[in-house]
């Protein structure tokens, strides 16, 4: 299993990729970890007791132009549990493509449940397994609304690299 280092301005944290149960999306993961895409982009959603998002947007609230979206594969057996990643979405199921959330406590509600709009959930792709105090202390910040959006960090967390490390 390949493992990325996200390193952050508030501490690094070591994500686990799994590229047996989920190779859609940790293919994609990879990719854009190769890219230098993460590469100064910020953790943009904070919700406490719930997640934090990233991988997507610049500081200012600037959207990354990002590649296709990729299939939904939520169907994986992976859970949206504490410490995992998973990809966020819009309401079509399949139109992930570079944010991603890291749970902050287990959160079923996020699991599929049938191949149906309402059933797809968000599909897991890896877990963090070193760093989930920097992810707990990022879910602690002061939160805004910027620019039309909400439960954006009032304080930039920025993400400055993103490294491969294959086992």
């Amino acid at each position: 299993m390949s493992k990325v280092i996200i390193s952050t301005t508030m501490g690094d944290i070591t994500v686990e990729i799994d590229s047996e149960k989920a190779p859609t999306g940790a293919e994609n993961f990879i990719h854009y970890v190769m890219d230098g895409f993460f590469n100064g982009t910020i953790f943009h959603r904070i919700i406490p007791d719930f997640m934090v998002q990233g991988g997507g947007m610049l500081p200012g609230m600037d959207e990354k132009e990002s590649g296709e979206p990729i299939e939904n594969e939520a169907d994986n057996g992976l859970k949206n549990e504490r410490g995992t990643l998973a990809y966020a979405r819009t309401g079509d199921p399949h139109s992930a493509t570079t944010q991603f959330f890291i749970n902050l406590k287990d959160n079923g509600f996020l699991n599929h449940t049938a191949k149906n709009p309402q059933g797809w959930g968000y599909a897991v792709f890896g877990k963090v397994v070193e760093g989930m105090d920097v992810v707990d202390a990022m879910a602690g910040v002061e939160t805004t609304n910027r620019r039309g959006h909400q439960d954006v960090p009032a304080e930039d967390i920025l993400i400055t690299k993103t490294v491969l490390i294959e086992d």
